[in-house]
């Protein structure tokens, strides 16, 4: 008798909110490893260390951005405790549906 297994697979918007958060989470390592760079390199000027350490605050004020503009994007779920079974991304009405059947 074979049981069949459910796909190891997410659901893609879950997977990419997961990356995102993994992404955060090593963004400030990133940034030590960034600003401790110049200190290996000793033929470089002061001046050029500089404009580096501005050049990758920037950039890591941009990637900063850009996950944050991604983790706050909420997933349409929505939750009906009358179905028996869980709600999913592809199961989630859209709001002119809902407004349509009546219910707000």
């Amino acid at each position: 008798m074979r049981f069949r297994r459910e796909p190891l697979f997410l659901a893609r918007q879950s997977y990419r909110r997961r990356r995102l958060e993994d992404a955060a989470r090593l963004l400030p390592m990133l940034g030590v490893f960034l600003f401790l760079l110049p200190l290996l390199a000793t033929d470089i000027g002061t001046a050029a260390q500089g404009l580096y350490l501005f050049t990758a605050w920037f950039g890591l004020i941009v990637a900063t951005a850009v996950i944050a503009r991604g983790l706050t994007r909420r997933p349409d779920i929505s939750y009906d405790p009358d179905s028996n079974h869980s709600p999913t991304l592809s199961d989630a009405p859209s709001t002119s549906a809902k407004r349509r059947e009546g219910r707000d």
